[in-house]
């Protein structure tokens, strides 16, 4: 019979952990969660669900901490979720099925269905939302991107049928906690690759962003909250490119 190893990185996810870790009942031998400093009841929930915790004493980055989450794994198959994801009880029986039946395909994507404000986002490029999580051990890594890491399988990926929810976002300050993070960690990835940019560059970009979205995407057909998605899109896009051309800035000093 195969195994599944679940693996999660958190850090401060209380709100978010004990779902995510409910929505895996019946499917898991092992939950592995690697955790930065966390200073809520995140390791007290992890522990309730039987996690193995870890807790590595520095912050990589996204890419090389899912690895360190991946190297605890045993079991024959490992799925990796975020906190903020769930698991529907049709998703559980076709992950089931795929590792009990999939002799030639060693990785799965699974379509994710987005969270944002309010209502799930069907348009804005956000779905239909393919992430390659569930694979055979030592089939795949991940990418040591600081952020917006991806899984690298050596083989052919077939996709599932059935979504995940991810609850992204729940309000708006979330979003601008988000957007100024992920900001921040793009530009610094951007800056160690030696790129460039400028004011300019950083407006550019920003609206062709937002008209991508909102437009080209449909995101007009997601409502007030596909609007709300373009404009944080395009000031996510502005302020990584405004960082950018910051950090170039300081080291011309």
């Amino acid at each position: 019979m195969p195994t599944l190893s679940v693996i999660l990185i958190t850090r401060n996810e209380e709100a978010n952990l004990d779902d995510c870790l409910a929505s895996l009942e019946g499917l898991a031998q092992q939950i592995i969660v690697v955790d930065t400093n966390s200073t809520d009841r995140t390791l007290e929930i992890a522990q309730k669900h039987g996690a193995t915790i870890a807790q590595p004493a520095d912050w990589p980055g996204f890419g090389p901490q899912k690895n360190r989450a991946l190297d605890l794994a045993t079991g024959e198959w490992v799925l990796s979720l975020d906190a903020d994801e769930r698991l529907t009880p049709a998703l559980r029986s076709e992950i089931l099925t795929a590792i009990h039946h999939s002799a030639q395909i060693d990785c799965f994507a699974i379509p994710r269905l987005s969270w944002y404000c309010g209502r799930f986002i069907r348009h804005s490029g956000w779905s239909p939302d393919y992430v390659d999580r569930l694979f055979k051990r030592g089939t795949a890594r991940f990418s040591d991107d600081l952020v917006h890491e991806r899984l690298i399988p050596q083989g052919p990926v077939a996709k599932l049928e059935n979504p995940m929810l991810h609850y992204s976002f729940m309000n708006y300050s979330q979003v601008l906690q988000k957007l100024d993070r992920y900001s921040t960690a793009s530009a610094q990835q951007a800056f160690a690759k030696g790129k460039n940019s400028s004011p300019f560059k950083a407006v550019i970009h920003g609206a062709w962003a937002f008209f991508r979205t909102y437009i080209l995407r449909a995101g007009f057909l997601d409502g007030p909250q596909g609007f709300a998605l373009a404009i944080s899109n395009g000031q996510g896009t502005y302020y990584r490119y405004i960082k950018l051309w910051h950090l170039n800035q300081e080291v011309r000093k």
